[in-house]
Formats: C-alpha cells, sequence, structure tokens
C-alpha cells in the first residue's frame, strides 16, 4: 500500500484502528477533537462523544476491565478533569490496553493555559510516549497499547498542537484483532479501598522498575550523533524543529519520556561537549536530567510556541530575516460569526449592566468590544460556580449597590460541567440567574453533537437532553426560554430572571447559523436615514462597517438577515432590499 498523507490526529486514528480498539471515548477539544472524528468512520470500533473527559475515562475503564481496548481522546485542559479516574486507574492496572491521548497547546491557540501534561504522568507514575510526527503518531499508538498490557499500565500519549494539525506521509497497516483479555474479575485488583490499593502500590512500584528497562531498550528512543560538541536532548514534534534550525547537532531523540531511559541520558551526555535540552511549556526533561547530577543548558525559553526561527535565535546563529507585514491591513480580530445568536444575549446583558461571569465556548468572544459584556473566563463550568459566589458578594451590599449577576454557559458545556454548579446554586440558596446559550450543538471544536443536542458522534440521533426539565428537577423554580435573535423579549426575559427570588435559568434557544442558516434576506442601511448613531456597530456583527461620516454600511455578501441590526437602530434605517444610498444615487 503506497504511503498516505495523514495529519497527526489522524495517524493517531489509524494507529488506534490498527491496534485493535475496540472504543474511543472522549470530549471535544481542540487540538484533539479530529481523532475521533477519523476514528468513527473505521468498522469495529465504537466511538462516543462522552459528556466530559471523566465520564470517558470511566466508560474507557469499563471497557478495558471487560478485556477490550480503548483510546481516550481530550485536550490537556480536559486532563485536569479526567484526573480523578486517571490516577486511580494507575493503581487498579488495565484489563484490555488503555491509551490517554493528550493534545497540549504550546501558544494557546485555542486555550486557557499552557500547562504541560507530562507532569500528570509523573505524578501518576504512568508511561508517556511522545510522537515527532504523523508517522510515528501511528506507530507510537500501536507501541503504547502493547505496553498497557504488557506493564498492566494506561498509557499516556502526549501530542501537540503542531503534531495534531501537521501532515505527513505515513506507511500504513493492517488491523490486528486481539482476543478479549477478560478474566475473572479481581476485586484485590479493582476494588481501590484503602486494604486493596496499598497492595496495588507495591505492584506500581514493580512495575515503575521494570517500565525504566524498557525505556532504555525499546527503540523508541534514539541517538543521532553528528557534531559531538553540541548535543540536544529533544522530545515530540519539537525534534522536528531542532532538526531543521541545528541540522548539525546530535541528537538524543526521547519518544518514550517517563521513565526516563537514565542510562541513555548518562551515555549522550559523556559523548558531546555542551548539553542542552529543548522543549516546550515547562523543564520536564531538564529538571530530570539536573536530577542525575547532569550539568545541562536550556537555551530556549518556555513560553509560546517554539519554531525553528526562536531556537536558532536562542543558540546565536544567523536568522533569516521575517517576512515585511503588509502595510495598511485592517485588523481582524476574532468575532462571533453574523447572525449569530449569542450576540443578542451580550447586548441584552450589557445595556443591563450585569456583571457577568463566563465559561469555554464561541461565546467567550462576548468579552471583546465593542460588546464587552463578558468579564470572566476560567474553566468549563466555572461560569455557574462563580456567579453563586460573586451573588453572595453583592448579597452583602447595601441595596442601592448590588449588581445583577448572571452566568453565561453554552448547551455542551451546561452538560459537561455546569449540572453540579446549578446543584449547589440551588442547594446553598443561591440567587444568582444563568443564561444557557442552546445553540444545539458543540460550537466552538467543529459543530459536534452533545447530550443536549441529541445527535450522537456516529451521526445518529440520540435522546436529547430537556434543559428546562433538568433545571426544575434540579430545584430551578424560575425557568424561561426564549428566542435570543428577539431582543427585546430577550432583554425582558433576562431582567425578569433577575427579579425573580432564588436562582433562575433563561434558556436562550436558536440554532448555530453554520447549521440553520435564518431565511431573512440581506439587509441594507438607508443612508439618507442614518445619523452614524453607532448603535447597530456596537452589536459587533462583521457584516456591518463604517462608512462615510461614519454611517453604517452592510455587506451583502456577508449578513444572513438575520435582523439584530434592525432591532436595534432607532432611526429605523436598516430594510430588506434598501439599497446603500444617499440622496437617492447609488454609490
Amino acid at each position: 500500500m503506497p504511503p498516505t498523507l495523514l495529519s497527526g490526529n489522524e495517524a493517531i486514528a489509524r494507529g488506534a484502528w490498527e491496534a485493535g480498539v475496540v472504543a474511543g471515548l472522549g470530549y471535544p477539544g481542540t487540538p484533539s477533537t479530529e481523532v475521533l472524528e477519523n476514528l468513527v468512520h473505521y468498522e469495529d470500533v465504537r466511538c462516543e462523544w462522552s459528556p466530559n473527559e471523566k465520564v470517558a475515562l470511566e466508560v474507557a475503564a469499563g471497557v478495558s476491565l471487560g478485556g477490550g481496548r480503548s483510546i481516550v481522546t481530550m485536550k490537556h485542559v480536559g486532563l485536569n478533569v479526567a484526573a480523578d479516574p486517571l490516577f486511580t486507574l494507575a493503581y487498579t492496572g488495565v484489563g484490555g490496553g488503555l491509551v490517554v491521548l493528550a493534545a497540549d497547546d504550546p501558544g494557546m491557540h485555542s486555550s486557557q493555559n499552557e500547562q504541560d501534561s507530562r507532569y500528570y504522568a509523573l505524578a501518576a507514575m504512568l508511561p508517556v510516549l511522545e510522537p515527532s510526527d504523523s508517522q510515528e503518531a501511528l506507530a507510537f499508538v500501536r507501541q503504547a497499547f502493547d505496553i498497557s498490557e504488557r506493564f498492566d499500565t494506561p498509557v499516556l500519549l502526549r501530542s501537540t498542537t503542531r503534531l495534531a494539525h501537521s501532515k505527513g506521509l505515513v506507511e500504513v497497516g493492517e488491523r490486528t484483532e486481539h482476543p478479549l483479555l477478560a478474566e475473572e474479575i479481581r476485586p484485590a485488583k479493582w476494588v481501590m479501598m484503602p486494604g486493596n490499593a496499598r497492595a496495588r502500590r507495591r505492584e506500581m512500584d514493580g512495575r515503575l522498575q521494570a517500565l525504566r528497562q524498557h525505556a532504555e531498550e525499546s527503540g523508541l528512543n534514539a541517538v543521532e550523533m553528528r557534531d559531538e560538541s553540541l548535543g540536544v536532548i529533544v522530545s515530540g514534534v519539537v525534534y522536528q524543529h531542532v532538526r531543521e534550525a541545528l541540522p548539525e547537532a546530535s541528537v538524543l531523540k526521547l519518544g518514550m519520556t517517563n521513565p526516563l531511559p537514565e542510562a541513555l541520558v548518562r551515555d549522550f551526555a559523556s559523548r558531546v561537549g555542551r548539553l542542552t535540552v529543548i522543549e516546550e511549556l515547562s523543564p520536564v526533561l531538564a529538571t530530570q536530567v539536573r536530577a542525575l547530577g547532569i550539568g545541562v543548558d536550556t537555551p530556549v525559553g518556555y513560553i509560546g510556541e517554539l519554531t525553528p526561527r526562536a531556537i536558532r535565535a536562542a543558540f546565536g546563529r544567523e536568522v533569516a530575516p521575517a517576512r515585511a507585514a503588509i502595510a495598511n491591513l485592517p485588523p481582524r480580530p476574532p468575532l462571533l460569526c453574523p447572525g449569530c445568536p449569542h450576540r443578542g444575549v451580550f447586548h441584552a446583558l450589557r445595556e443591563i449592566g450585569a456583571v457577568v461571569t463566563g465559561d469555554i465556548g464561541c461565546y467567550t468572544l462576548g468579552a471583546l468590544p465593542p460588546l464587552a459584556a463578558l468579564h470572566t473566563c476560567v474553566d468549563m463550568g466555572a461560569s455557574v460556580g462563580m456567579a453563586h459566589g460573586l451573588e453572595l458578594v453583592e448579597r452583602a451590599l447595601p441595596a442601592e449597590d448590588r449588581r445583577p449577576v448572571v452566568g453565561v454557559i453554552g448547551d455542551s458545556t451546561f452538560a459537561h460541567s455546569g449540572l453540579t454548579g446549578l446543584l449547589n446554586t440551588v442547594y446553598n440558596g443561591g440567587s444568582s440567574t444563568l443564561v444557557i446559550l442552546d445553540n444545539r450543538t458543540t460550537a466552538m471544536t467543529g459543530h459536534q453533537g452533545n447530550p443536549v443536542s441529541g445527535v450522537a458522534l456516529h451521526g445518529e440521533a440520540a435522546p436529547a437532553l430537556d434543559l428546562e426539565a433538568v433545571c426544575r428537577a434540579l430545584g430551578v423554580e424560575e425557568v424561561i426560554t426564549v428566542n435570543p435573535n428577539r431582543l427585546e423579549r430577550l432583554e425582558a426575559a433576562i431582567r425578569a430572571a433577575i427579579a425573580s427570588e432564588g436562582p433562575s435559568v433563561v434558556v436562550a434557544k436558536a440554532p448555530c447559523v453554520l447549521l440553520k442558516k435564518p431565511t431573512g434576506k440581506p439587509l441594507a442601511v438607508d443612508i439618507a436615514r442614518c445619523n452614524a448613531c453607532g448603535a447597530c456597530i456596537r452589536i459587533a456583527c462583521p457584516a456591518i462597517s463604517v462608512g462615510d461620516e461614519a454611517r453604517a454600511v452592510i455587506d451583502p455578501a456577508l449578513c444572513i438577515g438575520c435582523s439584530q441590526c434592525v432591532q436595534v437602530c432607532p432611526e429605523n434605517a436598516i430594510h430588506v432590499g434598501v439599497p446603500a444610498c444617499e440622496a437617492g444615487e447609488a454609490r
């Protein structure tokens, strides 16, 4: 079979299928999302989006208990959510092989932090594999399952944004079926009460010693000797950057970074003059090398994503001039799509003057001007708990000084980690308001289904969570559903929810415009009526810009006729089919 051009994520999916997985679980999170979106198209694999990463790993643990191989996919912050079962599964070990893909995001292209997933493996005492290209991504997945079963442990496969989305030629293979490794369930192995866990902890120590020997012999790590005056220890996709930036350097390429192959590191260090470690995000390898008593330089910093250019600069090598920026390009800040139903919610919240605790999703863009109506963004589900906490403080203020407090969360995020926060608000007598942005999809990561939308990963219909019913079941008495594209009704609904006693929920329900566009025709501004007040500009629609004499102009190629601008215009200057004109003359 000829080589196939695959991204890292596509190669990971192919490698999992070739390794004989029976299940792929996960929660969509860039840069990991495409793994399951590709794996679902292979036969003999059951793939599911889970409500969150913790649930996904627990389902995979059940598959492993039954003797099947499973892969769990998530981005780095998702590993925080899955950490609870991860640490204990390190004690129980596995039945069928269990691989956890954690995709880190150096440079924060689509994330709220730059955490390094390798620290989880160090703390949980799990082996880590780090492929450097698409071919290794496929091969390392296959080896990860073999290591998992051989050493009775989950295995962490660490990817990064650059590996996940870059493409390379890959030699693919065929699927290898593995008989289910089901055995008689042993409570001493799987029931982690203290007496059993203490025995398993000793098992872990023996396993770690065996893994250290495997790291030395496995072939996952490679020494490439060139100029012996400079030696570089490197792992993952950074290897590709080092080879481009420092082609003359000798390299110790670590494919298995935990446990560290100590003998291999010592031998390599003895053969080079200057020893350096180049890695993204954190000094995970450098710290361990220094702990061996080996002097090592770290000339490259840990902030942001590495590039060959940055590496050459750090070593004092000549760097080609950067391509000159094109002059007079207009700024292109990220904006909500034309006609996005979230826009109306932030317009209303700004008009109300609420303090808004936000969450992870497209709607985080509501923090940017000119909407500027979202004030926090910490992690999945934080909007609900933070709104309750802020409301406790506001409650202690004199009535005339209190500000309305509103949490904003998407439908997928609410199912992921918002339910328990709302339950907490009810249980503890809170009175904050929560707006659930129900756009019928997980939009930010590419329109995956979720428990609210009623669409499963394989595309089939699934039971859809009734948001109104579940909020009432949690104890919220004031639950209002409204179309966020009807701005007056939306603002009235939010004001009514804020004014109610006890906790309240507004379900702002309208589909994402990329799934279902409004049927309206493009709009235009009647220049004769427009007084340049800027009301339509402040809703931050990409289709609206400022023209001559500060009057609004609507781009018909972008406008989808949602009519939000019509509703905010005080001069009735925006209509269907009215040309942009002045004194009746076409422009």
